[in-house]
């Protein structure tokens, strides 16, 4: 039995605002985008690639109205957690993104336990991620 990744729900205040983030500053395909009454849902990730991808929806997308509230509190205070890319260029990845206007928290850097990294928040405070992993080490 194989388990594997669909999609994660990233909640955006705008998703106007977002999608042209995700889209044009990360790069990412929009797969599909549907609205519903006052609420959109849009799926982005990499044309052809059946593997995982995101799907930005509003804090009042199938809640309630307290619900809503509640997680439109969290998103606009950054306390989410954080989406994470990969990328096999961070630096032109990271450029991109930067040129793009996002705020950067914190620019590519070497971890302690492997992967280089860099992040930003996009448009609705919610913080991204990029890593680029090291390349194996030999084994001895």
């Amino acid at each position: 039995m194989t388990v594997s990744l669909q999609y994660s729900q990233i909640t955006v205040l705008d998703p106007e605002e977002s999608l042209a983030f995700y889209r044009d500053a990360l790069g990412l395909d929009v797969i599909q985008d549907v609205t519903s009454g006052d609420h959109r849902w849009v799926t982005l990730g990499v044309a052809g690639d059946d593997n995982a991808a995101v799907v930005l929806s509003d804090a009042y997308a199938g809640r309630s109205q307290a619900d809503g509230d509640a997680l439109q509190q969290l998103v606009v205070k950054g306390a989410m957690s954080p989406i994470v890319f990969r990328s096999d260029d961070l630096d032109a990845a990271f450029e991109r993104v930067r040129a793009a206007g996002a705020e950067v928290l914190q620019e590519p850097i070497d971890q302690p336990w492997g992967p280089r990294d860099c992040a930003f928040r996009d448009p609705s405070g919610n913080m991204v991620r990029i890593l680029q992993s090291s390349p194996a080490q030999p084994t001895a």
